[in-house]
């Protein structure tokens, strides 16, 4: 082991360092999407953040997880987690996220640019339909008894900073890290669904509600009950965001395909969603609260978003 510093002078430098930081605050760099890769993120010993205006965070959480691994061999558990992380991982990147990280035995996801809540809400969906349909079915039927698990999903979106943390000259001890209401927010979402359900925050509602393939139910099981509204019980200090919507609903094996592409190509209008659309929109205005919170949002949208459309610079 190398030699180290006495520990009290070790905390003397880190408490030296938080002096440093917190008297002068970091310089934040508005970046314009299109710009940003997640490879060019500034390093531990740059100063700088990165700030997105609007990036969409999806977390999915396996539950039960650490007693999936009791009482089985080493290579059983190996086995449970590469099928389950490892799937979720695969999806998320087929939906081109832009970051992917895994935690734990959870991954979260972060989706900006052009059509970010698109592929984010279809790489959830997909996920809990792959958890739904060909995980817990095939883990069920190899041990049977076990613990109830199966993958939930929580998805959120608001501005965020990120820069790299970490040991400085030392890439492989960095990481970044997304300082911001999106992860946190969709990690508390996911935390409180159970296996095979989808939670959005009310930003992400708000998209979700003018898309008629998102929030309408397919011509095969036609009515306006494809979402339901909750209340996200760790968010209730941001009323606005904790006024989600719930899916118990997985993708269609009928029509998936068309209208996973229908929702990435950018199409919102479905002719045979007429008959319940304004049921689905009227349903969200059913309580007073409800339509308070989401004018709140859509202030809060004009105020961020007008603010910063004058003076963004690009980064050559």
């Amino acid at each position: 082991m190398t030699p180290m510093k006495p520990v009290s002078d070790l905390l003397d430098d880190c408490a030296e360092e938080t002096k440093d930081v917190l008297d002068k605050n970091p310089p934040v760099e508005d970046v314009d999407p299109d710009d940003l890769d997640a490879n060019d993120l500034p390093d531990a010993k740059n100063k700088t953040w990165y700030r997105l205006e609007d990036v969409v965070a999806v977390f999915a959480d396996l539950q039960n997880s650490t007693a999936l691994g009791l009482g089985k061999h080493a290579a059983s558990t190996a086995a449970i987690y590469r099928a389950a992380t490892g799937n979720v991982v695969h999806i998320m990147n087929k939906f081109e996220a832009d970051y992917i990280q895994i935690q734990g035995d959870g991954v979260f996801a972060i989706f900006w640019g052009e059509r970010r809540y698109e592929r984010a809400l279809c790489a959830g969906v997909t996920a809990k339909t792959f958890s739904e349909e060909t995980l817990v079915p095939k883990l069920e039927a190899r041990w049977k008894g076990g613990p109830e698990t199966g993958f939930k999903v929580g998805i959120a979106s608001q501005r965020t900073l990120v820069k790299n943390l970490g040991t400085p000259r030392n890439e492989n001890e960095q990481e970044p890290v997304w300082a911001g209401k999106p992860v946190n927010y969709a990690a508390k979402a996911a935390q409180q669904a159970l296996r095979h359900e989808l939670i959005v925050t009310g930003s992400v509602w708000d998209f979700i509600s003018g898309n008629d393939y998102l929030s309408v139910t397919c011509a095969c099981d036609p009515g306006p009950n494809l979402w339901q509204d909750v209340s996200i019980e760790k968010l209730n200090h941001d009323e606005d965001e904790a006024a989600g919507r719930l899916l118990k609903a997985k993708w269609c094996e009928t029509c998936r395909d068309d209208f996973c592409a229908a929702i990435l190509d950018g199409q919102t209008h479905r002719d045979d969603a007429d008959g319940v659309r304004d049921q689905v929109r009227k349903s969200q205005h059913a309580t007073a609260f409800r339509l308070a919170r989401e004018q709140n949002r859509a202030q809060r949208r004009a105020h961020r978003f007008g603010a910063t459309s004058f003076g963004r610079r690009r980064r050559g």
